[in-house]
């Protein structure tokens, strides 16, 4: 396996919507969310919409229905085909939670693709119906992140710490990571990628805006993109770079041949928002 971890984010960036509001929007149950919205945290309000919907006769099989309806650029689906088929590790880490993630994925085929899927934890009860929790228990244990940028249910930051640790060990090998996001929630652990590293922000969406207010704060180079295309273009031509410099992993050659002739044109040069 080369040596490259892409991390991605899934609501608007695997796909183009926020699969929260997908499914409420979806089964009809947007005046309740909205009516609930502002009594209580975020993955209690989901799990008792989905609890309202289990109890109007709303199936699983209705919520998985809407989500395989999520759009998804088939450009974002032929980059996560291509960096799997080159080696990469590939992880999810959102904050959404792994029944709808799953659900899109299965429906794409992708979800053998991801070695890991970092989320808010789902379950399905006696009753058949779906529970969503948070990924931190902040009532218990609070994350204890300082940034300011994280809902209190998840630090990217301390789960992509964890995601390093665990890819150093399983081969001993240092590992050199992309990460792709698009929210505030993706600003903490874009503070954590190490020189060696990319962060691939979505231009115009609340990680850029957060990166350009002082990007000297991030070690990472900083490669933006804007829609499916341009992520594709972006990512592989970034792991085309990773194997390139790390060429003990294989020739030269023998990776080059097996990129897309779009990755083989060249090398972009990282945005120019570091001093």
């Amino acid at each position: 396996m080369a040596g490259v971890v892409v991390v991605f984010d899934f609501d608007k960036t695997i796909i183009d919507v926020d699969s929260d509001n997908w499914v409420v929007d979806g089964l009809g149950a947007t005046d309740l969310f909205d009516r609930l919205l502002p009594t209580m945290p975020w993955n209690t309000l989901i799990d008792t919409v989905m609890g309202e919907l289990h109890a109007q006769g709303k199936t699983l099989r209705d919520v998985a229905d809407v989500l395989r309806a999520a759009p998804i650029d088939p450009h974002v689906v032929a980059a996560i085909r291509a960096a799997y088929s080159l080696g990469c590790d590939l992880r999810v880490l959102s904050d959404a939670n792994h029944f709808f993630i799953e659900a899109v994925l299965d429906h794409h085929g992708l979800r053998g693709c991801f070695s890991e899927i970092n989320t808010n934890p789902s379950r399905v009860d006696a009753d058949g119906r779906l529970r969503i929790a948070p990924h931190h228990d902040f009532h218990a244990a609070p994350h204890g992140c300082g940034l300011g940028t994280c809902p209190p249910n998840m630090c990217k930051g301390q789960v992509l710490d964890r995601i390093r640790a665990s890819a150093a060990a399983a081969d001993g090998g240092r590992k050199r990571f992309i990460y792709l996001g698009d929210g505030r929630g993706d600003y903490c652990p874009s503070l954590r990628l190490a020189r060696e590293d990319f962060m691939m922000p979505r231009k115009g969406f609340p990680v850029w805006d957060l990166i350009c207010e002082n990007p000297g704060l991030l070690q990472a180079e900083v490669h933006p993109w804007s829609d499916g295309k341009d992520m594709e273009e972006t990512l592989l031509r970034l792991v085309s770079r990773v194997l390139v410099e790390e060429s003990t992993l294989l020739p030269l050659d023998c990776k080059l041949e097996s990129l897309p002739v779009t990755v083989q044109d060249g090398m972009p040069m990282p945005l120019g928002v570091k001093n």
